[in-house]
């Protein structure tokens, strides 16, 4: 929590959530992209593989203000192991992949369920991403398939495009409000104290 004073100098307190939110995919989905887009504000269309990065936002929704630890994993494969520190005070899990890779939408598959063998039966929140979206030429997963995948999960959906910071940004703030949600208000995560 954050005391802060008002013009009549009174202190006021803004209570800051803590979430850690996993994102995960298969190579060149555009997680990192997206993540970075998300926190930086720029499109980054070439990088190296990422082995794993974490990235730290705040981040404002509907008044309330939410500290994020986004945690960008490897790239994952049918054959990676999914680290059990991935199961640890995990706030949600942003699954993706592109819209042009049959592959990567089979290894998302693979990693949901490497997710639950891990923790069980999920009470944390997942949001499926399709990423890419806007190379219209190239999609060869509809927008219909990624729903019917995140229904079958009881999890979120959207379509996004790591080139539109719009895009980018409401897929962060749906996964949030998605945890907030199950939650049941506005408790996710954990709060932190600081005096200013």
């Amino acid at each position: 929590m954050t005391f802060f004073l008002t013009s009549e100098g009174s202190p006021f307190l803004l209570m800051i959530i803590e979430n850690i939110i996993i994102i995960s995919s298969f190579v060149f989905a555009g997680k990192s992209s997206l993540t970075i887009q998300f926190v930086e504000g720029q499109f980054v269309d070439s990088y190296d593989p990422t082995i794993e990065n974490t990235f730290t936002k705040m981040i404002t929704i509907n008044g309330q203000e939410y500290h994020l630890q986004l945690v960008d994993t490897a790239g994952q494969d049918e054959y990676s192991i999914f680290p059990q520190t991935y199961s640890i005070d995990i706030n949600g899990y942003i699954l993706v992949y592109s819209v042009t890779s049959n592959k990567s939408f089979e290894v998302v598959q693979v990693i949901h369920e490497k997710l639950l063998d891990m923790v069980g039966k999920v009470q944390v929140p997942i949001m499926l991403v399709g990423n890419k979206n806007d190379l219209h030429m190239e999609r060869v997963i509809s927008c219909e398939e990624g729903k019917a995948l995140a229904e079958s999960w009881n999890a979120a959906f959207m379509e996004s495009s790591a080139k539109e910071n719009q895009t980018a940004v409401e897929v962060f703030r749906r996964m949030i409000l998605e945890a907030e949600k199950m939650d049941g208000g506005v408790q996710p995560g954990k709060t932190s104290c600081s005096m200013m």
